[in-house]
């Protein structure tokens, strides 16, 4: 089974993002939090659009990502995990919950620094919330963001299974998090104990600086928890909630050219 999953890595993942995708926009059409402002058709091309580029840039500049680091790393004994003696199951445990920190830590450097921050912009400019404002980043902060991910593999040493699942996990959670869904207030406050939920990202994408500053983890919560960045609710309640940023309301100029632009046009 382990064998299987990293011989074929990329259709996993690839299988993966599109089961995801396609659960979660059934799931918004048909159940929907909050009405949608703007073209759905623009702002899914774009968003798409994004995506195929993402995945083109990556190929063309880092042919060999993180998967293919661990293996590197694990031939030459590189990183602490592979210089201890661990069972599998712990060694995927901690590499996983180490790798989701890091993403944590990232997500708020990219709030905090303003270079970053041009980049990671992109994400916030949406103006509406659905599962493809997940997959919604510029190329350059995907470039970056893998060369970290590629350097904390490099000192922890996950095994490649690790990588792998983490990324599955972190594509997985992205989507869901982002999803224009309706969950019961019941089950959404047990399951934001253990996951990043709708329900608590959402309050990220608020154009109140104090709440987009919050609730920076994709995947685990608990890092916000414990490190004081945790908002349970918005201000003005989920439906009320302005999404996006206030420099940046017309659709017009949010579309897949601009977005491209958009992190060397303006100031931050």
């Amino acid at each position: 089974m382990t064998d299987s999953i990293l011989a074929h890595e990329g259709v996993v993942r690839l299988s993966f993002f599109f089961a995801i995708l396609i659960v979660m926009a059934v799931w918004e059409t048909l159940s929907p939090r909050r009405p949608l402002k703007t073209s759905k058709t623009m702002r899914w091309y774009s968003n798409l659009g994004l995506v195929f580029i993402d995945t083109l840039v990556l190929r063309l500049f880092l042919p060999i990502q993180a998967v293919g680091i661990a293996f590197y790393a694990q031939n030459r004994g590189w990183g602490l995990l592979n210089n201890v003696s661990l069972p599998n199951w712990l060694e995927i445990v901690i590499g996983v919950l180490v790798l989701d920190f890091v993403i944590y830590l990232q997500h708020a450097m990219f709030h905090f620094i303003p270079l970053f921050w041009r980049l990671h912009r992109v994400h916030h400019t949406d103006l509406d919330f659905d599962v493809t404002t997940g997959i919604r980043f510029h190329p350059i902060e995907i470039l970056l963001s893998m060369g970290i991910k590629m350097m904390a593999v490099i000192l922890l040493g996950p095994s490649a299974l690790a990588v792998v699942l983490f990324e599955i996990l972190l594509n997985a959670t992205s989507m869901f998090n982002h999803g224009n869904v309706r969950l019961p207030i019941s089950i959404d406050r047990v399951l934001r104990l253990f996951v990043v939920t709708p329900e608590m990202h959402r309050v990220h994408h608020s154009v109140l600086i104090k709440e987009f500053n919050s609730n920076f983890g994709f995947n685990l919560p608990w890092w916000d928890r414990i490190l004081g960045t945790y908002r349970a609710q918005p201000e003005a309640g989920h439906e009320a909630m302005a999404i996006g940023l206030s420099q940046f309301r017309n659709p017009n100029t949010l579309t897949l050219p601009h977005l491209l632009l958009l992190p060397f046009l303006r100031k931050p």
